[in-house]
């Protein structure tokens, strides 16, 4: 699991994204300690959405608005633009089909906020080229047999996801292994090296229609009748 303190630097980010008193969705909520941080700071709208029972109804006994249900099957249940945000922490490489996790995500929210841990980082490479074996790391602790990791990617392949899929960065925020707070430069290597966790805020790429101006002009027609 991640670590409790990277949780609370990871939940201070995404806050820090969020517009006040806005509606809100946190996708593999928990006990619903973000949803009860959001709700506090911003006056937020927040619900959220769990798999597992027993948290869910931790979340309840909170007073906290929370289902229980699945985000690769139970999204559709939401209607468009349904909220403001809609918050999928460290989930993504769970999923088995994340790029249509994104599609939903931007679907029922007006912007998507999505983070998850860095395969491209520098200590995960190093591993793999001096042990030849699956990384364990702080932020990746699972061996390769008992992981819930289906998809690991790397910052480089997420900005080509979104690229591809005509997903807007708005912004992207690195954390480095000890926590320290970059902005993330669009396919820089260095980034992609020194990224442990990584934070994006999402929208929909939009696309006005281009205006081609003309100046009318004149032209006059020959009509050739043929006999």
């Amino acid at each position: 699991m991640i670590s409790h303190i990277s949780i609370r630097k990871d939940w201070n980010l995404i806050e820090s994204l969020i517009d006040q008193n806005s509606k809100i969705l946190d996708i593999g909520c928990g006990e619903g300690g973000l949803i009860k941080k959001l709700n506090e700071s911003k006056h937020a709208n927040s619900r959220g959405l769990e798999l597992d029972g027993d948290l869910v109804r931790d979340a309840i006994s909170q007073g906290l608005t929370v289902v229980e249900g699945n985000a690769e099957s139970d999204l559709g249940q939401y209607s468009n633009s349904s909220f403001d945000y809609v918050i999928l922490s460290q989930t993504l490489q769970a999923m088995y089909n994340p790029k249509l996790v994104l599609y939903e995500l931007l679907r029922i929210g007006a912007k998507a906020i999505v983070s998850f841990p860095n395969f491209g980082h520098w200590k995960i490479r190093l591993q793999l080229l001096f042990k030849g074996k699956m990384p364990v790391t702080e932020g990746l602790p699972y061996t390769w047999y008992d992981t819930p990791n289906i998809h690991f990617f790397t910052l480089k392949d997420f900005q080509e996801t979104c690229r591809d899929s005509n997903i807007y960065i708005e912004r992207s925020i690195g954390l480095t292994d000890r926590g320290k707070q970059f902005e993330i430069k669009n396919n820089s290597p260095f980034s992609n090296l020194i990224t442990n966790e990584a934070i994006f805020l999402l929208s929909k790429k939009t696309f006005e229609p281009i205006i081609i101006k003309s100046k009318q002009k004149a032209v006059s027609s020959t009509r050739v009748i043929v006999n």
